[in-house]
């Protein structure tokens, strides 16, 4: 394919993925976006700012190139274009960002807290618990917001050691998830997961106060049974 055909095939791509997200109640207005990128040809696809869903059509995704100049499209691209482009920097291997306000996954954002690996329906997904970034600073929020968002996930996940792929999204503190992924399919399937763990940590706080994150062994288990040389879960 050439470049034009794979742009076309990526807008096809990122239109379906932010089509999905109000579809699965990951947003509602127009809370959320989703982007794609291609480093051989140097583009980004994402959806343009405050479009209503029922109202975008394929033709509207902008194409930016990756340090997100647009470079095809008549829209604004997403306000939140510039922390898709950190991560796209810093995270070599992601191909797809997903942003929303997820009601779930916000609480956690907003309390400031990670998300603990309660159970085994984390472990499936996420390697270890969910991280929650730090406030951002005043004179970061003035610089530059959406760079500077990037950039503290981007913080917190080297503090911390943590794989992006075993770790696909992450709470902005008193904002809300992003998460990622291979393709716009996978990193929304892990925005879907993310609000369902926060739902269910937060009841399992609920009804045991002094519940304990699952032992390693088990993360393990279900984590590489899954993901990595050694899994066997689903067909081949």
């Amino acid at each position: 394919m050439n470049r034009s055909q794979l742009v076309g095939e990526m807008k096809k791509r990122v239109f379906e993925a932010n089509l999905l997200l109000p579809k699965v109640g990951l947003v509602k207005l127009t809370w959320g976006n989703v982007s794609e990128i291609n480093r051989e040809i140097g583009a980004i696809v994402i959806k343009p700012s405050g479009v209503p869903y029922a109202e975008m059509k394929v033709e509207d995704m902008v194409v930016t190139n990756l340090e997100g100049d647009v470079v095809e499209g008549t829209m604004k691209p997403s306000s939140d274009l510039a922390t898709h482009v950190e991560l796209y920097k810093a995270f070599s291997k992601i191909q797809s960002v997903v942003h929303t306000h997820s009601k779930n996954a916000v609480m956690w954002a907003q309390a400031g807290r990670a998300i603990p690996a309660y159970g085994t329906t984390h472990a499936d997904t996420f390697y270890g618990e969910v991280p929650c970034t730090r406030q951002l600073t005043n004179e970061e929020v003035e610089k530059a917001y959406e760079k500077e968002t990037g950039k503290v996930i981007i913080e917190t996940f080297a503090e911390n050691k943590l794989d992006p792929l075993a770790t696909p999204g992450v709470l902005v503190y008193g904002h809300g998830p992003f998460t990622w992924g291979e393709t716009p399919q996978k990193a929304v399937e892990n925005g879907i997961v993310l609000d369902e763990i926060a739902d269910m940590a937060s009841m399992t706080e609920v009804i045991n106060e002094n519940c304990q994150s699952i032992p390693d062994y088990l993360l393990d288990k279900h984590y590489f049974r899954k993901h990595g040389a050694t899994a066997y879960y689903g067909q081949k």
